[in-house]
């Protein structure tokens, strides 16, 4: 592939795009399950943006995601517990909630458990740094909620994980586009 650019029509693309724009649309793309903050910085890279600012836009558009996930969550917790100590007999769950609880947990997909086993092994710091192995930071982040993690606790540790993994990804997605260009 001497001298050929494969992605040139990527960035062709991305030029298109006003360059003050351009941050926010990488921060937008890390708003999504998926592609998260280090996709998205990967793809700015790619698209020809700086570096820096491809990793800074993704992570921050990633961050806010999960802050307003784990806001929302923790909310929907709260008021589910509150309904639930309302009801009568609320102390005990019911032979068929516990039913409906055990068959739940059945169905809990393979990242759910990933991350379930990482939690009890690691603590809420090894499954944020480790969670996007299994699950998105968006889902890993309500899953913790949902077990009852301080929601600051979630927070600090998936802004530590977002950071280091679009970092690792920016590295990597420079580095690859250097040895590319460099044919």
């Amino acid at each position: 592939m001497s001298g050929s650019n494969p992605y040139e029509w990527f960035q062709d693309l991305v030029g298109q795009v006003p360059e003050l724009v351009q941050p926010f649309v990488v921060a937008l793309a890390g708003a999504i399950p998926y592609i998260e903050g280090e996709g998205s910085a990967a793809l700015g890279v790619f698209a020809g943006i700086h570096p820096v600012v491809a990793g800074i836009s993704g992570a921050v558009g990633n961050i806010i995601a999960v802050v307003l996930v784990v806001l929302l969550s923790s909310r929907a917790r709260a008021t589910a517990l509150a309904r639930r100590s309302r009801r009568p007999g609320a102390a005990a769950l019911s032979t068929d909630e516990q039913a409906h609880e055990s068959e739940r947990a059945e169905k809990q997909s393979n990242g759910h458990k990933r991350l379930r086993r990482l939690l009890v092994r690691f603590g809420v710091p090894g499954a944020s740094l480790l969670g996007p192995l299994a699950l998105p930071t968006h889902l890993t982040a309500a899953t913790l909620v949902a077990t009852g993690v301080s929601k600051r606790w979630v927070i600090l540790w998936q802004v530590i994980a977002i950071v280091l993994w679009a970092a690792l990804l920016t590295l990597a997605a420079t580095g690859l586009v250097t040895v590319i260009e460099a044919e």
